[in-house]
């Protein structure tokens, strides 16, 4: 999955909604720049503007990563295969050692959105948090991760689990040199 889903559903959106990018820009709080820059990068942006940008469509923030109709229940099974979705952190690559497997893609109308994440050790000092609206719950399922969370940091091991608001600044990283899986549900309001 890359800027030719994510892109060119932005461009594909604003003009359904006949919306210009300096409206979408307003309505997002990014600036025309950033929103260029995701609608024409190879890579996916981090959550948080994609989330920003998707509150400004009025749009779920599954639109941009599924291609879906299912109204029923959706099972995952765990041998389909899939891509990962790596994020970018907005103009960086600072925070790409995320890679998400969407849980639900083709469930239509949903709210949540459920991955499992396989988090690589990150291989930069530069960490970037990430601050959205809604609320984000992880569940440890192999290794360790730290979760940044404000001026707070928590270690959570195999069985742990977390739940958040999300407006507060965060980051997940994966302890050490070893990777780490988790799953997450993120929730944005519409």
């Amino acid at each position: 999955m890359g800027k030719n889903i994510v892109g060119e559903k932005i461009s594909t959106l604003c003009a359904d909604k006949k919306i210009s990018i300096e409206e979408l820009a307003d309505r997002s709080g990014l600036t025309v720049a950033q929103i260029d820059l995701i609608e024409n990068s190879d890579k996916i942006p981090s959550l948080s503007p994609l989330i920003k940008i998707a509150r400004g469509l009025g749009v779920r923030l599954g639109t941009f990563l599924d291609d879906s109709s299912e109204l029923g229940p959706v099972v995952h099974r765990q041998e389909e295969a899939q891509q990962p979705a790596t994020f970018s952190s907005q103009l960086s690559n600072a925070n790409s050692h995320l890679d998400f497997f969407s849980l639900a893609a083709s469930k239509t109308g949903r709210h949540m959105e459920p991955f499992l994440v396989h988090i690589k050790p990150s291989t930069t000092h530069e960490p970037i948090l990430s601050t959205h609206e809604g609320e984000e719950f992880m569940f440890v399922i192999q290794g360790s991760v730290r979760v940044n969370y404000g001026k707070e940091t928590y270690v959570l091991h195999t069985g742990d689990s977390i739940y958040y608001d999300s407006i507060v600044d965060h980051l997940v990283s994966a302890i050490g040199d070893e990777a780490a899986q988790i799953v997450a549900v993120v929730y944005t309001p519409i």
